[in-house]
């Protein structure tokens, strides 16, 4: 008889990262997967698991207009927690660093199951930077069974933690993800873009500690790289959240050369990272995706869980200050040689088999 697995995600990053994972032990006989979704982001990583031909198992259907994390946490906890006691799954998987991970990972734990956390490891030493993910991942860490750490780096974070349970190096299931619809050569028309006319800046911005002044600050950035630079264009897809859009929209809207676009669903975004010239962002993924494809990120944050890409020469930290970001973004416009340097050096982030490695380690563990 195939054991029984759950594997709990609620947004759009966890969905493009446990993707491969669902596909792979779906595939050997020795599992009976469960997905769970919470229904964070019920419309994106229905996209998702569109493009990979999967499904959710069942629906928590915990989102409501501007929830609070305690919400998210709460709501979480009462509606799986009744499911686990039925699903009585032999491990539980999460990924990363979000409220409904830390969320589903406590509530395994209180029905002591064994929990697999997926992309485990990351630190910036800050807890408020990332806020609340560098919590979140800590904390998932403390109970988790089995760790799945992308990077050796990560493996080491978690040994100089003292964590219980297996550290196994794995690499980054995002490669996976991305090399899979890479390869279908996805495209993204955007409406008046020009791509043979400009150089592309792709841009994502969304980050919570953000909201306020620093994204301002982010914003006049942009508007600042094209003013230097005349044969640049800017795409940047507006996340859904009102405190994003507020600042955003009011400050880029009307700029000839920026293209703001609903968010763009997976294989758009990776068509968009395909084609661009250069990214700036503050999101995690993008900051290990990206480098795979040879794109320079410059990491609109002061602190990053992914010092490998710093180490390795592929992304550099250029925080919300407005006159550091356009120098460091007009250096790379100009410079061919420095853009070369960081287009051409060597992703840290894996090799595209991370979901195989954690198939094998579970198949050992259980039986």
């Amino acid at each position: 008889m195939p054991l029984p697995l759950a594997i709990v995600l609620g947004t759009r990053p966890e969905a493009i990262k446990l993707a491969p994972v669902i596909q792979v032990l779906r595939q050997n006989p020795h599992w009976q997967v469960t997905v769970i979704t919470t229904g964070q982001h019920r419309e994106m990583v229905a996209q998702i698991f569109s493009w990979f031909d999967l499904q959710c198992d069942y629906d928590l259907e915990i989102m409501q207009p501007g929830q609070t994390l305690e919400q998210i946490t709460c709501r979480t906890l009462e509606r799986l927690s009744p499911l686990l006691k039925t699903l009585q799954p032999r491990l539980v998987l999460v990924q990363g660093d979000t409220t409904t991970a830390f969320a589903a990972a406590l509530a395994s734990f209180y029905q002591r199951l064994p929990i697999g956390h997926v992309e485990a490891g990351l630190r910036t030493d800050d807890l408020f930077s990332p806020y609340p993910e560098e919590a979140n991942r800590r904390l998932i860490s403390q109970i988790a069974q089995l760790h799945f750490a992308p990077t050796p780096l990560a493996v080491q974070y978690l040994e100089q933690s003292r964590v219980t349970g297996q550290i196994h190096h794995t690499g980054n299931t995002v490669i996976d993800a991305l090399l899979q619809v890479a390869a279908q050569q996805p495209d993204c028309p955007i409406p008046g873009l020009d791509w043979q006319k400009y150089r592309v800046l792709l841009a994502t911005v969304h980050r919570r500690e953000h909201w306020g002044e620093p994204l301002a600050r982010i914003a006049q950035a942009f508007l600042g790289i094209l003013a230097q630079v005349p044969d640049t264009a800017l795409v940047l897809p507006l996340h859904p959240n009102p405190q994003v859009q507020a600042i955003l929209k009011p400050a880029l809207a009307d700029h000839p050369r920026i293209f703001l676009t609903p968010p763009l669903d997976y294989p758009q975004l990776v068509a968009v990272l395909q084609k661009c010239y250069l990214v700036l962002t503050d999101s995690g993924g993008i900051q290990e995706e990206a480098p795979a494809l040879g794109k320079p990120v410059l990491v609109l944050r002061d602190t990053t869980e992914r010092p490998e890409a710093i180490a390795a020469g592929t992304a550099a930290l250029v925080g919300t200050d407005t006159d550091k970001i356009i120098t460091k973004a007009v250096e790379l416009l100009r410079e061919p040689q420095q853009y070369a340097q960081m287009a051409n050096a060597v992703n840290p982030f894996g090799d595209g088999k991370a979901a195989q490695r954690i198939d094998k380690i579970i198949t050992e563990y259980l039986t």
